[in-house]
């Protein structure tokens, strides 16, 4: 069973928010409900949405975007939480989400530059590329050890989030739920409703790159996701790494110890 007892939660102004938790591991236990969570970035959170966060006990909040991106949309003030910057693309040599994408995809000139290249084929090219990098660049390894060190340190219930919370957050959930034993299955189901949950929330983006000329299901790749970006991830964990185990071991430098403690530590029991 991969069913959820909590998978969407109401927020209005906070885009692809879910908890993490309530999937089956392969042992029969079942990660732990209330304690880790995902959305998109939280800079147009309203005071109610932002009440809802705090009354959730939430008391980290990690950021996992650029500084160009945090100083554009910084994070609010969660009461009760603290937040933590964790650039995972710092050295990347480019972010593909700017934070101003509704401004940058309805200007014409842009728009049929950006047609040119999505017909192509490119831009999905380079998000194999950049799924890639989660895994390898050094910048990315430090701040998923990061993460993971402060969730085994006493950072819960935490929420993590990036600009769309799709790709560095997909990583960060992915990762999370694989070496919690969840089966490869039930992670691609969460990795893959960020389409039903984000991609409404930006339908004003799409409108805005057709009324400038656009053919708006060029961008649904690049600005959903698609099984494709994941498999590339995990394939390069096996190639670099040999097994996941190792890549938290050898990439993030949490051991086989530590990797036990992350499991006792956001596992129940199975019912």
């Amino acid at each position: 069973m991969t069913e959820r007892s909590v998978d969407r939660l109401e927020l209005t102004t906070v885009a692809n928010f879910r908890d993490v938790g309530g999937v089956e591991t392969a042992d029969g236990r079942r990660v732990a409900i209330g304690r880790v969570f995902r959305s998109a970035a939280l800079h147009d959170a309203s005071d109610a949405d932002r009440a809802f966060l705090s009354g959730l006990g939430i008391r980290t909040v990690f950021d996992l975007r650029s500084v160009a991106e945090t100083d554009a949309e910084p994070d609010p003030t969660i009461d009760g939480a603290v937040g933590v910057h964790l650039d995972v693309l710092a050295d990347a040599e480019s972010v593909s989400a700017p934070a101003n994408l509704d401004k940058v995809l309805s200007d014409p000139e842009t728009v049929a530059a950006a047609n040119e290249k999505l017909a192509d084929g490119s831009g999905v090219e380079h998000m194999y590329g950049a799924y890639r990098d989660l895994v390898n660049l050094p910048s990315a390894q430090k701040s998923y050890q990061g993460l993971f060190t402060q969730l085994l340190d006493g950072a819960a219930p935490a929420l993590f989030h990036c600009t769309a919370g799709k790709d560095r957050t997909g990583w960060a959930a992915a990762s999370f739920l694989t070496i919690l034993g969840v089966d490869r299955d039930a992670v691609y189901a969460d990795y893959l409703l960020t389409n039903d949950m984000f991609l409404p929330a930006i339908g004003h983006v799409f409108d805005g790159f057709e009324a400038a000329g656009g053919n708006p299901d060029l961008l649904r790749p690049l600005l959903g996701v698609q099984a494709a970006y994941l498999d590339a991830a995990f394939a390069e964990v096996d190639d670099r790494f040999g097994t996941f185990e190792n890549y938290f071991a050898e990439g993030l430098g949490i051991d086989a110890d530590g990797q036990r403690a992350l499991r006792d530590k956001y596992l129940d029991a199975g019912q």
